[in-house]
């Protein structure tokens, strides 16, 4: 089930096939409904677009949440107990939020997530933590001043898509060089001059999109030796 499949659902619970979701996107809330942690079998949990400041302790009671949506809201801290929802596999999405940073327990134990959409926060590091979501396959985090990614990132080797558009990087991180099951890597927007020839040996990457950056010694449609990669400048 995609995310657009569960905010089209008007009910505020439904099932589809055994799965149990709530959705109250768009519903004006300032406060998390205190009917949410009565559900311990909760499994979409999508608290979307609304005015939301803060996420109560009790999120972390919901053990058995596979996707968790607080996009667009106005959260600035999130709980220590979100660690505990260890089994989140599907999305977890926390863009377009006022957070400042992100816990190092946050993803300790999140071994079994596959995305996660950090973009538009005000984010300036990554914990390191972050190299425990192993089975991580998609990654955004546009708009967040980071100017580096942690070393351990390097871990994520499921990684198909990257995006770091506008996030203030210098250069091509290092630890991008280990993720050879990438597809897409969209670095646009940043303040990258060179591409490290490293790059042009990920074996599965087929999009570099190096848009709006300062770009210099390779020409727009310009491919690597020996590599389909389609390269964006």
């Amino acid at each position: 089930m995609t995310d657009i499949t569960a905010r089209q659902s008007t009910d505020i619970t439904a099932r589809q096939s055994s799965v149990l979701q709530l959705n109250y996107w768009r519903k004006d809330l300032l406060e998390v409904p205190t009917e949410v942690f009565n559900r311990p079998e909760v499994e979409v949990l999508i608290l979307a677009d609304n005015r939301l400041s803060r996420v109560p302790e009790e999120i972390g009671n919901l053990r058995r949440l596979r996707m968790l949506d607080l996009g667009h809201n106005q959260i600035a801290d999130l709980p220590e107990t979100l660690a505990q929802i260890q089994d989140i596999s599907d999305y977890l999405y926390l863009h377009d939020n006022r957070l400042t940073e992100i816990r190092e327990s946050l993803f300790a134990r999140m071994t079994k997530l596959r995305y996660l959409n950090v973009s538009d926060n005000r984010l300036t590091r990554l914990p390191n933590s972050i190299g425990n979501l192993i089975s991580l396959e998609e990654f955004h985090a546009d708009g967040n001043s980071l100017g580096a990614l942690p070393e351990s990132f390097s871990r994520l080797t499921a990684l198909r898509e990257v995006h770091l558009r506008n996030t203030r990087l210098q250069e091509v991180p290092e630890c991008l060089r280990q993720l050879t099951r990438l597809n897409i890597l969209d670095l646009r927007g940043n303040h990258i001059s060179e591409i490290p020839e490293w790059i042009g040996g990920l074996p599965r990457l087929i999009k570099l999109d190096l848009r709006w950056n300062p770009i210099s010694g390779m020409q727009e449609g310009e491919k690597f030796p020996n590599s389909s990669c389609r390269v964006l400048l």
